[in-house]
């Protein structure tokens, strides 16, 4: 829009924004940006939405929704978002479980090579103590890992089901890895043993017992990928 005003001088044309004119168009690169932006965003928050449904109904009491689509949620949440807890039931801990492995190699002469046993669960404890922000590795990994073989085994070590043979082999793999950081030699085959100790009640009551086992558990020999060299 034009806007003439008169001077001594003459006529003076000034140039004022139109207000219904067009705003200016972006480059086509930079609304493609901001088109891929968007929808990035869009997506980030369902799979939030998703992810949060889906743990609410893996955590909730057991119901109508959870049981049809059980398959779908489970394939979800295990084995990387699994929960210890109840939605209005928490389970807490009543036993210190010690997580003890040793290894297993076969030399060419058909001779078997058997190390000691050493303790896991005391490796991440170390790596917890002392330190103000300890890893969630080193704190639940392989807790969460046995308490998943448990829950999929029951009382026997028979993998029957799909989920049965994934936890047997996630158990398994984090044992290796951290036996292969611990041993010098070579190995193919691993084992471990469950040693539950009872958390004793606090105050008096308790006495200078010592605590007795509620579970001594050997598991079988599993075949590893062969570690070493």
């Amino acid at each position: 829009m034009q806007e003439v005003q008169h001077s001594e001088s003459g006529p003076v044309v000034q140039e004022r924004p139109d207000a219904t004119a067009a705003p200016p168009k972006l480059p086509r690169g930079s609304r493609a940006l901001k088109c891929g932006l968007c929808a990035t965003v869009v997506l980030c928050l369902m799979a939030s939405l998703v992810h949060v449904l889906l743990v609410f109904l893996h955590v909730a009491p057991a119901n109508t929704v959870s049981r049809r689509y059980s398959p779908l949620i489970n394939s979800w949440v295990y084995p990387f978002f699994e929960q210890n807890w109840r939605l209005f039931a928490p389970d807490p801990e009543s036993v210190n479980r010690q997580i003890l492995a040793r290894t297993a190699h076969t030399s060419s002469d058909g001779s078997v090579q058997v190390s000691p046993w050493f303790d896991l669960t005391a490796v991440d404890r170390s790596a917890v103590a002392h330190d103000p922000f300890p890893s969630h590795t080193a704190q639940n990994m392989l807790r969460r890992a046995w308490a998943g073989y448990v829950d999929s085994h029951g009382g026997d070590d028979n993998a029957r089901t799909e989920r049965a043979l994934m936890m047997q082999k996630y158990l398994s793999n984090i044992a290796a890895d951290r036996a292969a950081a611990r041993e010098n030699g070579p190995f193919d085959f691993i084992q471990l043993r469950v040693v539950a100790l009872s958390i004793p009640a606090p105050g008096p009551a308790a006495g200078n017992r010592p605590p007795t086992p509620a579970e001594n558990r050997l598991l079988p020999w599993w075949k590893v990928t062969r570690y070493g060299k």
